[in-house]
């Protein structure tokens, strides 16, 4: 590799070239063929946004004989928070550039190179974000047609921009990100507060970014884990109060309850400004096991519906930010799952049809979906479980030849069809607030596990205690299931529990699991309990509230709980289950039961939390069926 200094005319931009070779095939007399690409990298550029704040940019140019191409060529545009030094994302533009784009990359407000405040979903980001865009636009390498890549943070950018309507953005590929309302989903869910995922990334971006030392220090020796539990947070009282930033930031959310016009902001909603949202090329990309699933399916059905542009939906059996891996958790899906080549040559071709107007369709339908559960269940050479699963194509979402069909729940524990007969009968079940229900997995986010595991408790999980037994043996889960199916059974689609319950408790929660349970086998002698999906409503939010209403004590409440979308074959042999419980601890935090200010409690209180499965009362969950197995459509063809 060799790097050349070049003189572009930027006072404030570094440029490099740098030269690669790519050999092709060695034989057995060494013949070699070698391809050069160039390409310019400015870097720092500073970009100047409405109030005077400059953001540091680096633009990846196609070069010849060192020098720029003269041509104008179409741009794409990533802005992250995580720095546009990263090695992966560096990776892409490269790519990019040596395939006739400019590439450019920008350290958001207030990141590493680039001047002002960061604050974590800040207002200003979309007012950057379309800046940025329009400035590029009007640049000589630029011919005014703008794509935007980026995964995770990396997605909301291009939402942020995209709220304001920038004309010169044509197409955006938006991976794992973008959620619709963070009230809703990723920072909120339910009435409950996202506790794993955000006080996590702030216990590991806080050292990472801080230029003093001893905070530094500080964060590197304090155990996230142990925090958990040290709830309510309290100004000034926790390691978060010597990055006042961030503590603002979590307690804000943590204890802004109700919907308000803190959750209505453009860097928090999506769904409030789909009208006025560009009408640009969209694919939205997520993960059957990804925080950001329900925004990212939201998404795509309602600006489908509004918008004229293609707009496509992709779904892996992926955890965030998964995309070239063939596993979640403790499951593998077969080499099938995994997109190899998705930061490169997958995002580079779909920007060829969406802003070159080269190549076939990237999909023959507006919907792929990868379908998990066609594996054998054994043991692979990595110690996951084999689930296994395919690619298929769809005209919509939901799939247009789903039916929806409830599954009652019954007093002996059973899950079928039938609604129960009985007058009078429910189950009723305690809930400690001191002893929740450990997180085994689900939607949740890498450093507090995500993905798909066995539901025994176990010492690697946070909450988990000895003797670590499966959580289907737990007194504050209930547990109704099937019998082994007869013949496989495939859920496709949205998903709801619709629970009638009671409590004695002035506000409680509810949890739903949905979970694909395995029969024994020589490899996994005790079965392997499989999480699907999960969700938690906090019962004084009910009926889709938007402000904290408590309940009646002992009175019956009809309650819908929606986990996540999915799809997944049951297999013949294997049962389907559901759990009902109060907590999911430390997704979410956990209700005290008190009814006191949420994030500001004092004190916890047991409840007795009673499900009804009777007549006029018959708690079931509703599952999307297929008739038949979706076909299996190519890939990576």
């Amino acid at each position: 590799m060799k790097y050349r200094h070049a003189s572009n005319g930027h006072v404030s931009a570094t440029a490099w070239v740098i030269t690669r070779f790519a050999t092709a095939c060695l034989t057995a007399c060494l013949a070699v063929s070698a391809l050069a690409d160039e390409f310019i990298v400015e870097r720092n550029v500073m970009i100047p946004m409405r109030d005077g704040v400059l953001l540091a940019t680096d633009v990846y140019r196609p070069a010849a004989d060192g020098l720029a191409v003269t041509e104008r060529l179409p741009l794409i545009l990533t802005r992250t928070p995580y720095g546009k030094h990263r090695e992966s994302t560096v990776v892409t533009a490269e790519h990019l550039a040596r395939h006739a784009y400019v590439a450019v990359v920008q350290d958001m407000r207030g990141r590493y190179a680039s001047e002002g405040e960061f604050s974590k979903y800040s207002v200003l980001e979309p007012a950057d974000g379309f800046d940025t865009l329009e400035w590029l636009a009007k640049q000589p390498y630029s011919d005014g047609r703008i794509g935007m890549w980026g995964t995770s943070y990396g997605a909301h950018t291009q939402a942020d921009a995209a709220k304001l309507d920038p004309p010169s953005l044509k197409a955006m590929l938006l991976n794992q990100g973008g959620m619709a309302n963070a009230w809703d989903h990723a920072v909120r869910h339910g009435g409950a507060f996202e506790l794993g995922r955000e006080l996590t990334w702030a216990f590991t971006q806080i050292p990472a970014e801080t230029d003093d030392p001893l905070v530094r220090a500080l964060f590197e020796t304090e155990k996230i884990a142990e925090w958990y539990s040290a709830l309510p947070f309290r100004p000034g009282l926790s390691p978060l109060s010597f990055a006042p930033e961030y503590e603002t930031y979590i307690l804000n959310e943590y204890t802004r309850a109700d919907y308000s016009d803190f959750w209505r902001r453009m860097p928090l909603n999506w769904s409030e400004y789909y009208a006025e949202t560009s009408d640009a090329a969209m694919l939205h990309v997520g993960g059957w096991y990804d925080i950001f699933l329900r925004g990212t399916i939201q998404n795509y059905v309602e600006l489908s519906r509004l918008k004229d542009s293609p707009i496509e939906l992709m779904i892996g059996p992926w955890t965030h930010s998964g995309n070239d891996e063939t596993f979640a958790g403790d499951v593998d899906f077969g080499k099938a799952a995994a997109i190899d080549d998705f930061d490169l040559d997958f995002q580079r071709r779909w920007f060829d049809r969406r802003l070159k107007n080269a190549g076939d369709e990237s999909l023959s339908k507006p919907v792929r979906l990868f379908v998990m559960g066609t594996g054998d269940g054994s043991r692979n050479s990595d110690g996951r479980l084999v689930h296994g699963g395919y690619w298929t194509e769809a005209a919509a979402w939901p799939l247009p030849d789903a039916e929806t069909v409830p599954f009652y729940f019954h007093a002996d524990g059973s899950l079928t069809r039938e609604p129960p007969d009985s007058r009078s009968s429910s189950t009723t079940y305690t809930f400690d607030p001191s002893h929740p229900v450990p997180t085994l997995g689900g939607n949740v986010s890498a450093r507090v596990k995500d993905g798909a595991f066995d539901q025994r408790e176990r010492p690697d999980f946070h909450g988990s205690r000895l003797p670590f037994l499966p959580l289907r043996a737990r007194s504050d889960v209930l547990v109704f299931q099937t019998e082994p199916l007869e013949e496989d059974v495939v859920v496709a689609g949205p998903i709801a529990v619709v629970l009638h319950a009671s409590s004695t408790a002035v506000d409680t929660d509810f949890t739903a699991k949905l979970v694909d349970v395995y029969p024994p086998n020589e490899d996994f002698p005790g079965g392997f309990d499989m999480n699907i999906a999960d969700a938690l409503l906090r019962a004084s939010y009910r009926d889709d509230r938007h402000t904290r209403d408590l309940i009646d004590p002992e009175r019956i409440y009809r309650l819908v709980i929606r986990p996540f979308a999915t799809a997944n074959v049951f297999k013949k042999g294997h049962r389907i289950r559901v759990d009902i419980s109060s907590s999911n601890f430390p997704r979410f935090d956990v209700n005290p039961n008190t009814g006191e200010p949420l994030g500001r409690h004092r004190r916890t209180v047991d409840a007795d939390n009673t499900v009804y499965h009777q007549r006029g009362n018959a708690s079931h969950i509703l599952l999307p069926l297929l008739p038949a197995r979706p076909p299996a459509s190519g890939f990576n063809e």
